[in-house]
């Protein structure tokens, strides 16, 4: 495979970059599948003296399901590369289709349910420790809501990162 296991702390990059820009891959299994979805709304640091990550999954999401289902998933960044994969994960519904094979992305297990895919840059392993969701009162900028047209309101995650692994 390629990867080396490192610490959080050691991870490097701009997580505004990271995230915001490069975009990564939200990964769980459920029932012996493995799905995915892009995101770009997220955050890494510490919480809890732990070190964390926190993401967003709006309930419609074919991989809200198995991020529900599981306690285990894992954070897939490429460092800006594999561009149009990420398109197709952020718009295809693995409901409707094998979004996975379509994107040309291959799965690689960093142990049970931890389920990455090749080329990427880093992957961190993360543990479900706490979970919300969004809600319009306790918005304190209320132009915020304007996100949230039909009502769809993110459940929040805030992960533990177990394990992360870089080329």
């Amino acid at each position: 495979m390629g990867y080396r296991r490192t610490e959080p702390e050691k991870l490097s990059g701009n997580t505004f970059r990271m995230i915001g820009s490069d975009w990564m891959l939200v990964t769980a299994e459920a029932d012996g599948k493995v799905n995915t979805m892009t995101a770009s709304w997220g955050g890494l640091g510490v919480l809890w003296g732990r070190p964390v990550a926190y993401i967003f999954i709006r309930p419609q999401r074919y991989t809200y399901e198995f991020t529900e289902a599981s306690d285990r998933l894992t954070l897939t960044f490429f460092g800006g590369r594999e561009r149009e994969a990420l398109k197709l994960c952020g718009t295809l519904s693995g409901r409707d289709c094998d979004k996975i094979a379509k994107a040309g992305l291959v799965p690689v297990s960093f142990g049970d349910g931890f389920t990455s895919f090749e080329g990427a840059e880093a992957v961190l392993c993360c543990k479900k420790i706490y979970t919300d969701l969004i809600k319009p009162e306790c918005m304190l900028d209320k132009s915020i809501d304007a996100n949230y047209a039909k009502g769809d309101y993110h459940r929040m995650y805030v992960v533990e990162i177990t394990d992360v692994y870089t080329k």
